[in-house]
This record gives C-alpha cells, structure tokens and sequence, in this order.
C-alpha cells in the first residue's frame, strides 16, 4: 500500500533542519501554525519565530526588511493569501528588490476541500512566475517538499514554494534526486508524455498504470514551474510526439502554460490539458471536488486517448 504524507510536515521539518544549518533562518507566520505544523520550529528556535497574525501584506513586508538585514526569511500562510493576497507587496517589496525572501503557500488548489472556492487557490502559480526573479517550486511529496525547503534556502533571490492540504502519496525518497530547475523522468515511455506537479503526479502514474496495455506512457514531474527545464520537455517531446500536463491549479498561467510556451517556441507538439477549466473551486471532499473538475487519474486517461 502506497504510504501517504503531508507535504506540510516535509516543510515544518526540513525548516528545523535549516535553522540548525544557519542561524539567519527565521519564520514569519500568518496565524496558521497549527494547519502548517510550525510547532517544530516554535519550540526549537523560538527566537526566530516570529507571529505576525493575519496580517499577510505586513508579514510580506517585514519579511523582505529582514532580508536585507541578512536574514533568510520563510514566511508561512495559506497560498490563497500568500501570494494570493499580497501581490502588490510580493511584487514590489520582493520581486522588484530581487529580495532573498521564501514565500511557502500551503492548502493550494481544489485540494483544500471543504473550505470552499473562496478559500481554494488555483491562480497563485501564474501570479508569482510572472514575476521577475521569482523561482516557483511545486513539489509532488513529502519528501521532495523537505528538499525544495533545503534549496530554497541555498539559493538567493524570491522563491514561491506551493504545497497542499492533504496527504499525497510518497512517490520519492531521501536520495531521490531533486535540482531546482531539473525535472525528474519518473517514468520512461514512447507514446505520449504526461508532465504533471504537485499532488497530480501520483495521478499522473496512476493513469499510466491504467494504460500499461496499451501505451507506454512517459511520466515527468515537473517541480520547477520557473525555471522549468526546457531541456527535458523538449527531448520528451520528440521522443514521444505528444504532451498532457496534469495540475491542480487553472490551466490558464500554470504549469500547462509553461510547458506549452517552451515546446510552441521549440518543439509543437499536439497537447492536452488537465486543469481547472476557467472555475472557482467549491466546498467538497477533494476527491469529489477532483472528479467534479476532471482532475482524476481517468481524466488523465481520457486526455491521452484524445492524443492517441
């Protein structure tokens, strides 16, 4: 049985992990440490913890003084909210001023569930790799979620680093390979390539396994939206001749869009995409709610078949 974790419990260790590391990390949080499971870090660096409340443009803000300051601030809120709420000072205090600043959004995508569409952040990707310098992280596990952390912290500059709300299969483990800008082929095939991030890889390899009689499905996670690895989309593309990407999040500015922009300008390929279409979310389970917006391992299927 395929063993499930929070991507939030990879991000409140692996940030325990780099505040042992350095002592510039600090955590600003917007009044979610429970939901983010931050306890970890409270208790073993409570100095450089700091609450700001439900202030999130503030939090934005400081997090970007305390960077210029030689800080390496991580700052933890709902996606919806970070970047969701806080464009204008995400833009300007961070992306303008190339800040090194860390901004972690979790409870992305129809993922959230029951909270409802009001709550459910499926914009939040286009919003911050629009942004200059803006690197954009989507990890698809728990385990890929502590290594993202690790990198985010190495290297300079504004990283968006999305998790989810749920527990999602692990798919990796602590020596998988994971590089910033690097995709991982997890997966070989011939036929078809299906590029997908977050929570639907594991939906990805499901829909792969459905059709193992049938087509030799290529599966890539892709957990670097920007800079995404033109590299590998190119080459899956010519050795398979068709491309579905698979995203909890609009199709419209997401991972699907950027995949789409590197192959229109280098390699055209036909391609499907699997996504929220042009929607709100709505208060369900998220299994309801993925069947509801075509998100499931068969909607993947079917994309394929279209190709096929």
């Amino acid at each position: 049985m395929t063993q499930l974790e929070h991507t939030r419990k990879g991000f409140s260790e692996a940030l325990v992990e780099i505040g042992q590391e350095n002592e510039n990390v600090v955590v600003l949080d917007a009044d979610v440490w429970p939901s983010n499971k931050l306890k970890l870090f409270i208790d073993k660096f409570p100095e450089r913890y700091f609450q700001v409340g439900i202030a999130e443009q503030d939090m934005i803000g400081i997090a970007a003084g305390l960077s210029f300051c030689g800080k390496i601030p991580f700052t933890s809120s709902f996606s919806v909210f970070t970047p969701g709420n806080c464009f204008g000072q995400t833009r300007l205090s961070v992306g303008f001023t190339n800040a090194n600043v860390k901004i972690c959004g979790s409870h992305s995508g129809i993922d959230f569930g029951k909270d409802g569409g009001s709550a459910q952040s499926i914009a939040d990707i286009a919003i911050s790799r629009a942004l200059p310098n803006f690197t954009v992280i989507v990890p698809c596990d728990y385990f890929e979620t502590k290594k993202a952390v690790h990198w985010s912290a190495r290297i300079k500059g504004p990283v968006y680093l999305r998790f989810g709300r749920s527990k999602w299969p692990v798919l990796t483990n602590f020596e998988s390979r994971f590089e910033i800008g690097k995709a991982n082929v997890l997966r070989p095939g011939c036929d078809v390539t299906v590029v997908g991030c977050g929570s639907m890889v594991a939906n990805a390899l499901k829909a792969a396994k459905i059709l193992k009689n049938e087509l030799d499905v290529q599966v890539i996670n892709c957990h670097t939206i920007k800079p995404i690895d033109k590299t590998t989309l190119i080459n899956a593309a010519k050795d398979t001749g068709r491309v579905v990407t698979a995203e909890d999040h609009s199709v419209i500015g997401g991972l699907g869009s950027a995949v789409s922009e590197v192959l229109a300008e280098h390699y055209p390929v036909p391609m499907r995409f699997v996504g929220v279409k042009d929607r709100f979310g709505q208060s369900g389970a998220p299994d309801e709610l993925y069947k509801e917006y075509g998100l499931t391992p068969k909607h993947i299927v079917k994309a394929i078949r279209k190709l096929v």
